[in-house]
């Protein structure tokens, strides 16, 4: 995954109309799908991020692939760890290591691989103290920092 073509392909996606839009862009051995409610020439209001393994996988493992995300990510306002690994369904889940607050809101980035071939990026709200249920929200994020995130995950 080449971060620079990633950004200049960025730059020229003008969805059209309100609401919710999905893009694509493969590059090499992998492809990022994005779903975002707004883009413009610097920077998205994604949904969620997935980065795609299109080509054949290293013989790199699932923790391997986890570890490499969590030591190179950067540019989210919160660094990643991992918080699960689970043989079984062939899954790893990676969550912001200190959730942003407001007041009782915590907001949180969460990274969950499938494999080694796809990991989805999504950011997450809940109220600690009333006790109620994570929801999904979008995110503000540069073309840079997408561009770096989804280089790192394709490392």
């Amino acid at each position: 995954m080449n971060a620079n073509r990633l950004l200049e392909k960025l730059a020229e996606w003008t969805p059209e109309g309100e609401g919710r839009h999905s893009w694509s862009f493969a590059d090499g051995d992998w492809a990022v799908h994005l779903t975002a409610d707004r883009n413009d020439s610097l920077a998205s209001r994604v949904w969620e991020m997935a980065v795609v393994r299109t080509g054949d996988a290293p013989g790199r493992s699932l923790r391997a692939w986890a570890d490499s995300i969590t030591a190179s990510a950067s540019g989210l306002m919160e660094d990643l760890k991992v918080i699960e690994i689970d043989p079984e369904r062939n899954e790893a889940q990676l969550r912001s290591d200190a959730p942003s607050r407001r007041g009782p809101v915590a907001s949180f980035y969460e990274v969950t691989l499938h494999g080694t071939d796809k990991a989805m990026v999504r950011r997450f709200q809940a109220d600690i103290t009333a006790g109620t249920p994570r929801t999904q929200i979008p995110f503000a994020v540069t073309h840079e920092v997408l561009a770096k995130l989804a280089e790192d995950i394709a490392r």
